[in-house]
């Protein structure tokens, strides 16, 4: 009985995530608000570079690791240290997508 409640219970919340996500996919662009972009500027932009310095730092010790194992460092380096800075920097001001 147990069995059959979990798994209404994860169907209904499969489809309302994607009615969620259909909803916010068709709603239109809205500019962030001023204290979304003052918060951005002040406290998430210096996290990001913090973590973009950090990630820096930890790929620049992975490398000798990765070349032990054969492997490509790109990998590391985009996870590392691609995707903070492109957080960072390139995306618009108040937008945390």
């Amino acid at each position: 009985m147990r069995s059959w409640i979990a798994v209404i219970f994860a169907a209904i919340m499969c489809f309302s995530a994607t009615t969620v996500s259909a909803a916010n996919a068709s709603a239109p662009h809205e500019e962030p608000s001023a204290a979304a972009m003052t918060f951005d500027l002040l406290i998430v932009r210096p996290l990001g570079l913090v973590t973009t310095v950090a990630g820096a730092g930890l790929f620049v010790l992975s490398v000798p690791f990765s070349a032990i194992q054969g492997k490509s460092p790109l990998d590391a380096a985009d996870t590392l240290v691609v995707q903070p800075a492109q957080f960072t920097f390139t995306r618009p001001l108040g937008e945390s997508d």
